[in-house]
């Protein structure tokens, strides 16, 4: 019999995964495709045909033949996903609207890790990196998850899972370079550890070109980096099964500042040399009583440090989760759980930018229910659940789910979602002053105004009311259609109100607060149509389309950043022989708003091209030549909100090689 228990209320979405264990993408038929196992949905492995989500799977071959060398620029595949660029080592990433460099609405799990960060609610893109071809899949999850992942999974879930060590075993070498990704190379190796135990380690390391500014110059976004890292899995008896990993990294990004100051011209445009440094550790246990019952225990650590020349951060965090799932008068299945999280940060701050305090330590508790019912065996189901938490900031928060999913058959599934999530406020919004732009000396004060955001310590939770319908259908046996339409009713957005001005002597400039509220109201509703074609044996079509209509105050997109209203992506996946593959990647992007002061910038749309082309000539041998943005020079992705000059995003050629053994 087979169940169906989501986690999410979410809208539904098309899931490529392109690879079952052993076979190359096209050697998949679309129903296959439906049938690749997924566990972000519900915190257990099912079909993803099962799944009540919004879900899209980007498999190890996607990410191959897309020719992507970092998380972000995979996820460019998934439809209801706004990933744009902002230069060499900064993405703004999130799921159905509000894209900005400090996203806070969009989840972002590594293994189940959690890569959120308590200073903005969000997730440095830049830090988090894996071996790529260690990735055995990314779930995407497009709308609520919180029932399940707790707040701040408001329009969506990332999880990036990498593939069990003893699929890694022997050696894997790769490198290659070109002309914006320089050099790159990376070494892993697997083996047996023990009669049930395997285990891999790695190392890779990569320098990345500066891309053009507006002004044509160089941008001075040249980066580098270096990881490592190993996994271990264990089977310990018949039911228990162990797994423990870690990462250390470093890195360097170049960046271009417009740092403001109270003296003509009222900014100083220089180049800094960020660093980062960071690592992790996590353990997670796994108890199986029966088919219909299971538990499992998880612990990670993660560090990070991040030095600039207008701030530095230090944060550590400490999670455990607890999860047990059970079957209940054979028609209920129950998932329930216990969480906790601690983070500790030190912030070291500047003339523009103060913490205070500088040290702080903020607890989370949580605890969560779902049960899920079957109405009509192995046709009509009905999820409830709810996730309790109890965060420093705003105490109590309470997230319910309610969904019902209908499948008249094999080849149809129908659904309704209605969900509450909410986003909690940051560390940044309760504690942080910082100097966003001094203006020259106007009437009527006749000196430098310094215009600074200042937190508030009674910051409330953003919150929405989540509408979604789905269906999706493989009537034909050569395509997949799934569709999806939501529609999220925001409350309490975060914005900056004026507060009264005041002259500081020491600095001899009038200062106005901008001090952090929740005055903004929003609505947002789409649609995302997402479909594959196998239309011949050796010849695979992806297709994606997503319009979203965004409703909130003009003033707003300063604040809260925007997303274009629609986009298109098209893949063209070829192998006339099994050695030889071709793949071409069209993307459009609509007129987008900026969110720098004001956001009366728009940045043009645009249309890029992707192509790749790859050759084995032996077996455990490939060589392949990718190049990327090429329709153009150079275009325009994103404008930072704060501090960093615009910059271009330019056209790119590189090879690779890479030997299995």
């Amino acid at each position: 019999m087979r169940k169906i228990i989501a986690g999410f209320l979410l809208a539904g979405g098309l899931a490529v995964e392109a690879a079952t264990e052993g076979k190359d993408a096209l050697e998949l038929n679309v129903e296959d495709l439906l049938n690749v196992e997924v566990t972000s949905v519900s915190k257990k492995a099912q079909a993803l045909n099962d799944a009540a989500a919004a879900i899209f799977v980007i498999s190890n071959e996607d990410i191959k033949r897309s020719g992507a060398t970092s998380i972000p620029e995979a996820l460019r595949m998934a439809p209801g996903l706004d990933v744009a660029r902002i230069d060499g080592n900064k993405w703004a990433v999130s799921a159905r609207g509000f894209n900005a460099r400090f996203a806070n609405k969009l989840l972002v799990l590594i293994d189940g890790r959690n890569t959120y960060s308590r200073l903005f609610s969000g997730t440095y893109w830049e830090n988090q990196d894996v071996m790529m071809e260690d990735v055995e899949r990314i779930e995407v999850i497009r709308g609520p998850g919180a029932t399940l992942w707790g707040a701040n999974a408001v329009n969506g879930v990332i999880n990036v899972i990498t593939k069990h060590s003893s699929k890694t075993q022997g050696g894997l070498v790769a490198a290659g370079g070109g002309t914006e990704e320089q050099g790159f190379g990376a070494f892993r190796y697997g083996a047996a550890l023990g009669e049930n135990t395997t285990g891999r380690v790695f190392v890779k390391g990569f320098k990345r070109d500066q891309n053009t500014d507006a002004r044509g110059n160089g941008a001075g976004d040249d980066w580098d980096r270096v990881q490592g890292g190993f996994r271990i899995d264990s089977r310990l008896t018949l039911a228990d099964d162990f797994k423990l990993q870690g990462d250390l990294y470093h890195s360097h990004l170049n960046q271009t500042l417009l740092v403001p100051s109270v003296v003509p011209p009222y900014g100083d445009l220089g180049r800094d040399k960020a660093e980062a440094y960071g690592g992790n550790v996590l353990g997670r246990w796994q108890h199986t009583f029966s088919t219909q019952s299971d538990l499992s225990l998880q612990l990670f650590y993660d560090y990070y440090r991040r030095n600039e020349s207008w701030m530095s951060e230090g944060r550590d965090t400490l999670d455990l989760d607890f999860e047990h799932r059970l079957n209940v008068f054979d028609k209920h299945e129950l998932i329930w759980g216990l969480g906790y999280q601690l983070t500790a940060d030190r912030l070291g701050s500047s003339v523009i930018f103060n913490m205070s305090p500088a040290h702080r330590k903020n607890q989370l508790y949580s605890a969560f229910v779902q049960d899920e019912m079957e109405l009509i065996d192995q046709t009509l189901w009905f999820t409830l659940g709810c996730k309790f938490e109890h965060n420093d900031f705003t105490g109590f928060e309470g997230q319910p789910t309610a969904r019902l999913m209908w499948a008249p058959d094999l080849n149809h599934r129908f659904w309704a979602a209605m969900s509450r999530a909410v986003r909690t406020p940051s560390r940044g919004e309760a504690n942080m002053r910082l100097t966003t732009t001094v203006a020259p000396p106007t009437a009527p004060f006749f000196v430098p105004v310094d215009l600074t955001l200042q937190g508030n310590r009674n910051q409330l939770s953003e919150d929405v009311l989540a509408y979604e319908i789905g269906y999706r259908t493989t009537m034909i046996k050569s395509l997949s259609v799934d569709v999806t339409a939501f529609y999220n009713d925001y409350a309490h957005l975060r914005d900056a109100v004026q507060g009264t001005p005041y002259f500081d002597p020491l600095r001899g400039v009038v200062v106005q607060p901008l001090l952090f509220s929740n005055n903004i109201k929003a609505k947002t509703y789409g649609v995302e149509l997402a479909m594959v074609w196998q239309m011949l044996d050796w010849w695979r079509w992806d297709a994606n389309y997503s319009v979203l209509k965004t409703e909130l105050p003009s003033a707003a997109t300063a604040v809260i950043g925007v997303s274009p209203q629609q986009r298109v992506n098209l893949r063209s996946a070829i192998n006339v022989i099994p050695e030889l593959d071709f793949d071409v990647w069209f993307r459009y992007v609509d007129t987008n708003a900026s969110a720098t002061s004001g956001g009366d910038r728009y940045i043009r749309d645009y249309v890029t091209m992707d192509a790749r082309l790859a050759w084995r000539p032996a077996a455990g041998l490939e060589v392949s030549l990718v190049g990327q943005n090429l329709l153009t020079s150079s275009h325009l992705e994103y404008v930072q909100e704060n501090l960093v000059v615009p910059t271009l995003i330019d056209r790119g050629m590189y090879g690779k090689i890479s030997w299995s053994f």
